[in-house]
């Protein structure tokens, strides 16, 4: 038996980590961090020291399953995309196009073809319900914010930052910051390193957080009220002008109803609501304007605390008059080297505005809701599949998502998987999700394919790339999912169209022939990527691309457009805001989303030392909570909103404001009660409901600073 070492990278979340692999007889047997690796300095997370575990578990699927009278026979895969294509015909040419919809889940973003060809494959079919993850928990920061307008030229960078504000962004745990926020590679040394730079660290969250104990300024905000804090600085910025006034006259638009909205709304009144220091909140304001570069970010958590539009709209305007953008000469803050509309100019001017919703755009048969993009909201996904009449969704295709946990009101969500015609979920595991499918395709893993690091690309501050060949074959009858995708249009008599042109529907492409295609117009073609990897001393190592690396170029001549604060309803938004404070009777605590180190959205419960690590969704209250309560800690608990109950086991925690719950999120896999808590953990997503108070434009619903009650079970 021989032992060899390869190069490759990470696929459990989107940071992408280096690592070398230990293979022996086609079997990964061990894993590690790539030393060599300069952007990572040999750091890996605990989860994905996992992928030992996630390709070598016995209770891994390596063949489809079928539903048959009840029970769960195998397939092959070939019988199995066969059979599914011939019962989508069929459903299509009795209900239409638009009763197919495919959702792309977590684990869809870390198979570089996937997005690409799932798309491809809902535009050959012809159906409006093709959805994604990025609706369940931030649509604002990706939908909304174009309509205020886009610097051309990119946010400042990280590394060269000396304020950075996170708003519910935990980006130590979960390696996720928008673009000018700290970047997931090796991210506790980059934050070391930044601090030692003097760059400012300011945290809002309502608990002391990872990231908060090394801030400079940790502002405990009440859970859903993030919009008092944000608008009570602009009030202080544009008070004090401290606001940069040359380019808010060059390129800003609506800047006086701006500050129309917030001129009433003082510090007092700001701290006041958002349950904070004053002088506190004036501190912030004023660090962060005076500051020469940097940014204000937000994580998941603000956008599902009820709010979320307007969130992103006031950390827009905080950027926006603080002109926290890369000017002439300065270099581009992210080359995105395989990211096609990378490619485009990079200027000192603000874009056009890019309408991403409302007229032009397909909607929904529920609330009203349009297609955001390219995608339509999944909060209306379960209705779309409950609500007879035509356009009735009858089959679901979820590819690397676990719908029934990750979606707002899971016992809605539930029925609706129950009553599809068909239900396929591509899926290594029987997740809950797959319990309730009438076929589960097995996939290959991502040990066991080749990839780009096209999932990582918004972070990197520098033109880099990674391409990793498969580390050992796929074992069993299991397939990539672009392969699988690609199948059902061959069977389907479907032309799969990418925007670098029609795919052969002869015989499948290989994968980066099908990179090539969904990557077109990119900086560096993801065949380049590999075949410059295998001409490597290093094959597999990191790439560099410095001759990819722009400079913001001067802007156009005629250049006229500008940033609009005033857009849409904003910003009389915030001062409906200002003038309503939230009431939510019999109803003492707020249940906020938290992230862990132990897992990733709804993945990672079906690791051994993962569950050893956290076996249950613990419930954070504050000491004195539970000594109030009569609860001691480590009792279970039954949590109640206005919809339903859920359990859960207490863990004191004086990091926890008062009068606030923090669980995870996409936790859980079936009903966990009060005698199996410990060893399930309590899904918050029950607690939801998904139609009362969502947002009229991306359908998104309150799933966090949710109002509930608490008592011993």
């Amino acid at each position: 038996m021989t032992r060899e070492t390869r190069r490759t990278f990470c696929r459990f979340c989107h940071a992408s980590c280096a690592m070398l692999v230990d293979v022996e007889d086609d079997k990964v047997v061990a894993l590690r961090a790539d030393p060599d690796n300069k952007l990572f300095g040999g750091y890996t997370c605990v989860k994905g020291r996992q992928m030992v575990d996630m390709h070598n578990l016995p209770e891994r699927l390596l063949k489809p399953l079928i539903r048959r009278d009840g029970q769960m026979e195998e397939i092959s895969t070939a019988d199995a995309l066969a059979f599914a294509a011939a019962r989508i015909k069929e459903i299509i040419a009795e209900h239409g196009p638009h009763s197919i919809a495919l959702y792309c889940g977590t684990n869809a973003f870390q198979n570089s073809a996937v997005l690409g060809t799932s798309f491809a494959l809902a535009e050959a079919i012809g159906t409006r319900n093709y959805y994604t993850s990025v609706t369940v928990d931030q649509p604002a920061k990706v939908f909304t914010n174009a309509r205020y307008g886009q610097w051309m030229g990119g946010p400042n960078n990280f590394e060269e930052s000396d304020v950075v504000m996170f708003v519910g962004n935990n980006p130590l745990v979960s390696h996720y910051s928008p673009s000018g926020g700290l970047p997931p590679f090796s991210p506790s040394k980059r934050l070391r390193d930044a601090k030692a730079r003097g760059t400012k660290i300011i945290v809002a969250d309502p608990r002391e957080c990872d990231i908060s104990v090394q801030a400079d300024i940790h502002l405990q905000v009440k859970p859903g009220e993030d919009p008092a804090l944000l608008g009570g600085m602009l009030n202080v910025i544009i008070a004090e002008g401290l606001y940069d006034r040359n380019f808010v006259s060059a390129f800003v638009d609506g800047f006086d109803d701006l500050a129309d909205a917030v001129k009433d709304f003082t510090p007092d009144i700001a701290a006041a609501r958002a349950g904070i220091d004053k002088d506190q909140l004036i501190e912030t304001a004023r660090v962060f304007a005076k500051a020469t570069k940097g940014k204000v970010v937000t994580g998941t958590g603000p956008e599902m605390a009820g709010q979320g539009t307007l969130t992103e709209y006031l950390v827009c305007a905080l950027n926006i008059i603080c002109a926290r953008f890369n000017q002439e000469g300065d270099k581009v803050a992210n080359p995105m080297v395989f990211m096609p509309f990378a490619a485009g100019a990079k200027k000192a001017q603000v874009a056009p505005p890019v309408p991403m919703f409302g007229e032009g755009f397909a909607q929904s048969r529920i609330r009203g809701i349009g297609k955001l993009g390219q995608e339509m909201p999944c909060p209306v996904l379960a209705d779309e599949i409950l609500t007879l009449g035509e356009g009735q969704v009858k089959v679901l295709i979820s590819i690397g998502g676990n719908p029934e946990i990750a979606f707002p009101n899971q016992r809605k969500v539930r029925k609706a998987l129950d009553t599809l015609d068909l239900f396929i979920q591509i899926d290594p595991w029987m997740s809950a999700s797959a319990k309730r499918a009438d076929l589960i395709l097995a996939p290959s893993m991502c040990l066991e394919r080749e990839d780009i690091n096209n999932v990582s690309q918004p972070f990197c501050e520098e033109p880099y790339a990674h391409y990793t060949e498969a580390m050992v074959p796929p074992p069993g009858d299991t397939m990539d999912e672009y392969e699988m995708l690609w199948w059902l249009a061959k069977h389907l008599g479907l032309q799969l169209k990418l925007p670098g042109g029609e795919c052969s529907m002869e015989s499948c492409p290989d994968k980066m022939t099908m990179l090539d295609l969904i990557s077109h117009g990119c900086l560096v073609a993801p065949s380049k990527a590999r075949a410059d990897s295998q001409a490597s001393a290093t094959p597999g190592g990191a790439l560099f691309y410095p001759e990819e690396h722009r400079t913001i170029e001067a802007a156009d001549p005629d250049a006229s457009e500008k940033f609009h604060l005033d857009a849409g309803a904003m910003p009389n938004e915030f001062k409906a805001y200002a003038a309503n404070a939230p009431e939510a009777a019999g109803f003492d605590f707020r249940l906020i989303s938290r992230r862990s180190k132990h897992r990733y959205n709804s993945n990672g419960h079906t690791f051994p030392h993962l569950i050893k690590k956290m076996p249950t969704n613990p419930a954070f209250l504050h000491p004195d909570d539970l000594a109030a309560l009569s609860i001691a800690d480590g009792d279970v608990i039954e949590i109640s909103s206005s919809v339903a109950s859920i359990f859960a086991v207490t863990q004191a925690s004086d990091k926890v404001r008062r009068g606030v719950i923090s669980m995870s999120h996409a936790w859980g896999d079936d009903d966990a009660g009060k005698d199996d808590v410990h060893q399930k953990g309590g899904s918050t997503n029950r607690l939801i409901d998904d139609a009362d108070g969502y947002d009229p434009i991306t359908g998104m619903v309150l799933q966090s600073a949710i109002p509930v009650r608490i008592a011993a079970a």
